[in-house]
Parts: C-alpha cells; structure tokens; sequence
C-alpha cells in the first residue's frame, strides 16, 4: 500500500464521521434499534439484513412490514406463530424474496431458537471449525437443516462456493462490534470483533480499489478478506471499523 498514513488517516477521520447514529434513520440497522432485548434486536436484524439490496428507503420500509406483521415483537412471534399466522404476509416481497421465502425464514429461525438457544450461539460452534468463513458456512447448514423450499437458499449467502456474504457480514458487524458510538450493538459476547470479515459490495469495493486496500477485480468472498487482511494492518482489533468509512465515501460522496 502506497501513502500508508495518509490512508489511514482518511479512513480513520471518515469512520468517525459515519459511525454516527445521525446516519441511523436511513438504514436497515434502524430496524433492529427499535428494539431493546438481545433476542429482538438478533432476529430484527437478521431479517433486515437479510433483504439489505436495492434502495436503503423500501428496505427499512419493507422491513418495517415484517416487524409490524409480528407486533413488533418479534422473538415472541417467532418462537409463539403457528402457520396461520403467517397469512398476514402473503404478497410480501422485497426483489427477488417473496412469501415462499419468507416463509422459510420464519420457522428456520424458530428451529434455531428451539434447538439452539439463539443464533450468537450458531456462530460460536462455527467459529470452532476455523474462520468467519467456515462460520457463516455453518450457520447456512444449520439454517436449512429443516425441510425447506430449494429457491429460499440464494437468500442465504455461501462463502465457501465464493460469495463475498456481505450482507451476513454487515449482520454480523451489527452484533458483534463494540463501541460507545451508538450504532452497532455488540451483543455477542463470545465472538470477537478481529474476526470479522469487512462487508463488501459495488460502493465499498470501488473506494477500496481506488486507495489500494483490494487487487482483486471481482467482489468475491477472497476478495472480502483480501481487503480485511488489508485494514488490520491500519487496526488489527477492529479493522471492520472502516467499513463506516468506505460506504460512505462510496455512498454518500461518490469517492
């Protein structure tokens, strides 16, 4: 990397700027805020995360939807609904996630919560098997390990058949960073924050490209960690803290 210093200070000087909650409002990690319970705040999340594609205002409205359709309490709903409960959505969809997939979600996430305790706890046994990778990777077996329609697992991302995952990976940012900004929750305390993988899409990917940090031309999972073996050299602890930095310069100022 060539202009070491000055990279870092630029990605440390824009990570404080968006690491803010001003920015909160206008993207899917508000959903998961309305709550304040681990388990809610868990299964909110995921479910925003999950159809985080497209543009940030109809996925916190559509988001939104799904929390209002479970009361607003949704780990209540998801160990409590039966499969008449689950009418109220028909004709969701957001893209290419629809009913049928939903559908599925719904009662994968009640499996987990029943045979797992929580989803924290998936990641952790994961993590057993070597990095965030092979983690992810298990917590999609797990995940579809009930009888499940085939079209629901592209809604899952694979990083071992090469998916960058970056939406699991903002996932995973939310719960597991920890710091006194007001934006991520760090809930989970059994997964450290240096193993976190930097999510990676078209904005982040082209910022990352332009300083430096990311050689390889397509967005894959090598090139997700890639660009994270990249920003732990600027902050080995929490490297995934420049996340904030890259999506906004990408986002918000067309760098």
């Amino acid at each position: 990397m060539e202009n070491h210093s000055a990279i870092k200070k630029l990605l440390d000087q824009k990570y404080l700027q968006y690491n803010s909650p001003q920015f909160i409002d206008s993207d899917p990690i508000c959903i998961p805020h309305r709550f304040t319970a681990k388990y809610d705040r868990e299964i909110a999340g995921f479910l925003a995360a999950t159809i985080a594609w497209g543009q940030r205002k109809t996925i916190v409205t559509n988001a939104g939807k799904l929390m209002d359709g479970m009361k607003n309490a949704p780990y209540d709903f998801i160990m409590n609904f039966k499969e008449a409960d689950l009418k109220q959505f028909e004709g969701f969809v957001h893209r290419t996630f629809n009913y049928t997939d939903l559908t599925a979600f719904l009662f994968a996430l009640k499996n987990i919560y029943q045979e797992y305790g929580n989803m924290e706890n998936i990641f952790h046994l994961g993590l057993k098997k070597g990095d965030m990778g092979d983690a992810i990777g298990f917590f999609r077996e797990v995940f579809f390990g009930i009888p499940h329609p085939s079209r629901a697992r592209k809604h899952v991302s694979n990083p071992l058949a090469g998916s960058s995952a970056k939406r699991l990976n903002m996932y995973l940012r939310w719960m597991i960073r920890k710091d006194d900004k007001g934006v991520d929750f760090g809930i989970w305390e059994t997964i450290d924050t240096a193993e976190l993988i930097c999510p990676l899409d078209v904005h982040s990917g082209n910022v990352a490209r332009k300083l430096g940090l990311l050689t390889r031309k397509q967005n894959d999972w090598k090139a997700a960690e890639e660009l994270t073996k990249n920003l732990r050299v600027f902050d080995p602890m929490d490297p995934v803290k420049y996340d904030f930095a890259l999506f906004g310069l990408g986002v918000f100022e067309k760098f």
